[in-house]
């Protein structure tokens, strides 16, 4: 079963709120910068400045997993946190997935909800993410639940959908294994803008934020013809709505930023295209039809 949501102008109301959200992040920092300087940080890494919380003004960490843990043990419940139980336990079931590797975020985990909020669950680990999704696509086949589609995204991401007429939402966050870099490993370079289209050789970290493909198959368009020494093998996504919208073996087109990458350690030199640099006013990612 599939809720489907389709406006006139939708896509291009979609890409002028990701053009606004860029074109503003230095904004942002100004606004950051004259009220609030201490949450401005410059990294030495990136060469520019970034919002970060400092550790000294952090009062409370809400780990979705915790949170679960929490909304199990509680001796009271109200309906939505009952709901929420109940769908987190039925992925658990059908997916073979043990809970202890769920989460709740949102406002469910600060007991911020009211009777309107959505179902925010968290899943740990790229495997564990793959069987949710797999079986939650059964689940929509057996019309236990349904799929909401408000833009050809959704469509591919296949994220939200709706259980018992309330609507939930599932993501992935790496475990503490998946966790590969460390920071100041790498010292990033924006290079140049850069538009093509490639073939996805690699989807096993697409789903989380930041979202990772693996790249072959470069074909550029436009202007911009890089030398073959600088393709980038990587595309990264800084904006969530990218996460998991192609598979491996499926063509993309993106618009990002190619970034020279130097391993502090060794030198190596290599290549990857971001997208949500705000360094550009343009940047996407969108599946291509065969």
């Amino acid at each position: 079963m599939l809720e489907r949501t389709w406006r006139r102008g939708e896509l291009e109301l979609f890409r002028a709120e990701k053009l606004y959200t860029a074109k503003n992040y230095q904004t942002f920092l100004q606004v950051f910068r004259k009220n609030f300087p201490e949450y401005v940080y410059f990294c030495p890494f990136r060469r520019k400045g970034v919002i970060s919380a400092p550790l000294d003004r952090v009062l409370e960490v809400f780990v979705p997993r915790d949170r679960l843990k929490a909304l199990v043990e509680a001796g009271e419940r109200d309906e939505l946190q009952e709901l929420t139980l109940e769908f987190v336990q039925l992925l658990s079931s059908e997916a073979k997935v043990p809970l202890e590797d769920f989460g709740v975020h949102g406002s469910i985990a600060l007991g911020m909800h009211s009777a309107e909020s959505d179902i925010d669950v968290v899943v740990y680990g790229s495997q564990n993410f793959r069987r949710v999704e797999a079986a939650v696509n059964k689940l929509v086949n057996e019309g236990v639940l349904t799929y909401i589609f408000n833009n050809r995204l959704d469509a591919a991401r296949r994220f939200k959908g709706r259980f018992k007429n309330k609507v939930f939402m599932y993501n992935a966050v790496r475990k503490l294994e998946e966790v590969k870099d460390k920071y100041g490993e790498h010292r990033y370079t924006p290079l140049t803008s850069v538009k093509f289209r490639c073939t996805v050789i690699d989807d096993s970290e697409a789903m989380f934020r930041p979202a990772i493909y693996r790249i072959g198959g470069y074909i550029p368009l436009g202007s911009i013809h890089l030398p073959r020494d600088m393709t980038p093998e990587t595309v990264i996504s800084m904006i969530g709505c990218y996460r998991n919208i192609a598979r491996k073996g499926q063509r993309i087109e993106v618009s990002g930023m190619l970034e020279l990458i130097e391993n502090t350690v060794t030198g190596k030199i290599s290549y990857q295209v971001v997208v949500g640099s705000a360094e550009s006013e343009e940047e996407y990612i969108w599946p291509v039809q065969a």
